[in-house]
């Protein structure tokens, strides 16, 4: 990893720039002392419009405070051409030329050391009591809270005490409404380390698959591994952060640093595929976790297509079987082989792209609507499983015939994984055209995936799709839990995703901004990649 995130850094690194820095974050983003948070307090408005909020940033190269989400620092930065500004709250560096928050080395070291030094002056100046000092305490004053004011850190203040109103309100409403304090707990946003949204979208939506949660919060890992270079323990260590209870944004530069080691192929700060880094990921975690297992109640290990137990080949894993059948003899040919996600075409691509359902008219399959002229995820599906021509021109030997012959080729599900991955291919790549395809497909909130199944094959006579659903049969259900969307061009672009916390609950994590969001948010974004998560979970 080069000690700096982006090139304009190394622009900043002049002079006494080390001693600068430390007086920035000394005074104006830890603030250990009384008399720094005073001075902090009283002096870090933005110098625009006055306001102390608004993600409030300092340039580095001069005295000027600004608010981020008003642009009052990008007016300035632009203007006098200081292209870094560090985040007073959280201490992050912002490139304006980057347009995103970098990471460097020594900075990050100097930010580290600064954050120590606060903390322990501001350890020093608070005074522990005994359970019995507090008591008395509060017994010789019930009507104030000590805050410690000769530290500085703050005043002293009463205790609320209720009016007459609110005592007739209270008597009126005796039935009290129950706070739930822990309903976002594993809600946290991630500092982007330089063009890293691919990453931080699909780390949200991991660590909100509820197997992988358990397992990782259960302490399940066994480390085989001599050095510190582990993904699987990384990611242990990233639930631990994510499930803490602590709301601030955290910095996954180790998870970068190794995914880098383990994929070079992802390294640097260019912006990266979020679909690659997510077959990169779980390539790594398996390789990393193969003496991890889960078994089931009989303490039977779990069985799958890979033949492997590890927790990432258990919960991804599923079994694709391959149909070829010849035109002759019709003599099926049949393999299976693992997935971890299924990668479907759209229309608007350089693909032809079967027929739309049936349902066109403004009927429902699958959970989904369908207008005139859309697209659904069971559309893509359909196309995905249906029967292919291989034509003359790619002739396979029958193994009846004992000669090449023209054949069919369809694809089924043989078995499920438990969290099923669908990737929307959105970006073309080919030797006249790179483009990004922006069609529009809508995708349900539960999905029945029972008509893709071999099992089912039989309902699909003359490549025409006949959907059968059985009510008794609910192994094939999933609901969605995450969504992970691209914004902008193939060029230029910018990742964020959706995750479900509850049942019900769904939000919006932008990098470092994690937002409430509706249903409706959720199945109006245009989706790239999709999880779907297994309603009922059986071993076999």
């Amino acid at each position: 990893m080069s000690p700096a995130g982006c090139s304009h850094v190394n622009g900043y690194k002049v002079d006494n720039w080390k001693q600068n820095l430390r007086v920035i974050y000394q005074c104006f983003v830890w603030s250990g002392t009384a008399e720094t948070r005073r001075r902090k307090a009283k002096s870090c408005i933005c110098h625009m419009c006055g306001a102390h909020l608004n993600r409030l940033h300092s340039c580095l190269y001069c005295v000027f405070f600004g608010c981020f989400t008003k642009k009052h620092i990008h007016e300035h930065a632009k203007n006098k051409r200081h292209n870094l500004a560090i985040d007073l709250l959280y201490g992050g560096i912002y490139c304006f030329v980057c347009q995103d928050y970098v990471y460097d080395k020594d900075m990050e070291q100097i930010a580290k050391e600064e954050q120590r030094k606060a903390w322990k002056l501001q350890g020093k100046a608070f005074i522990f009591f005994s359970l019995g000092n507090v008591m008395q305490a509060f017994e010789t004053r019930p009507s104030r809270l000590y805050s410690l004011e000769s530290t500085g850190i703050g005043e002293k203040y009463t205790t609320w005490e209720p009016t007459k109103r609110e005592l007739e309100l209270l008597r009126h409403n005796p039935k009290r409404r129950k706070i739930t304090t822990n309903c976002t707990i594993g809600l946290r946003g991630l500092i982007n380390l330089g063009n890293t949204c691919f990453m931080n979208c699909i780390v949200q939506a991991l660590t909100h698959t509820p197997l992988l949660r358990d397992f990782f919060l259960s302490d399940r890992h066994k480390c085989e591994m001599q050095s510190n270079s582990c993904l699987v323990c990384e990611m242990s260590q990233l639930f631990q952060e994510f499930y803490s209870g602590h709301r601030s944004p955290h910095i996954p530069f180790r998870l970068l640093h190794l995914v880098w080691t383990h994929a070079r192929h992802l390294a640097g700060y260019e912006q990266q595929d979020a679909h690659e880094f997510l077959i990169a990921a779980l390539d790594v975690l398996h390789r990393h976790c193969k003496g991890d297992t889960i078994r089931d109640d009989n303490g039977k290990k779990a069985n799958n297509p890979n033949h492997c137990n590890c927790i990432i080949d258990q919960i991804f894993t599923g079994g694709l079987q391959s149909d070829v059948t010849c035109q002759v003899c019709h003599g099926v040919s049949t393999t299976i082989d693992p997935f971890w996600d299924i990668s479907l075409d759209l229309p608007g691509s350089s693909t032809p792209f079967w027929p739309l359902s049936p349902g066109g008219d403004g009927s429902t399959v699958n959970g989904e609507s369908h207008l005139s002229g859309s697209t659904t995820l069971t559309d893509c599906l359909r196309r995905f499983t249906r029967p292919e021509h291989l034509g003359s021109s790619a002739k396979i030997k029958c193994g009846g015939c004992h000669s090449y012959q023209e054949s069919t080729k369809q694809l089924t599900m043989k078995k499920l994984p438990i969290v099923a991955c669908f990737h929307l291919k959105r970006f073309e790549h080919s030797a006249k055209l790179r483009r990004k395809i922006t069609t529009y497909v809508s995708f349900p909130l539960e999905l029945d995936m029972t008509p893709f199944m071999a099992s089912s094959k039989e309902s699909r006579m003359n490549g025409q799709y006949q959907q059968t659903v059985d009510v008794l049969n609910n192994d094939n259900k999933y609901s969605l839990f995450a969504v992970v969307n691209h914004q902008g061009t193939l060029e230029s672009g910018h990742y964020t995703s959706f995750i479900r916390q509850h049942k019900d609950q769904w939000f919006k994590c932008d990098d470092a901004i994690i937002t409430k969001a509706s249903i409706k948010d959720v199945l109006d974004s245009e989706g790239y990649l999709l999880f779907y998560h297994k309603q009922f979970l059986e071993y076999e």
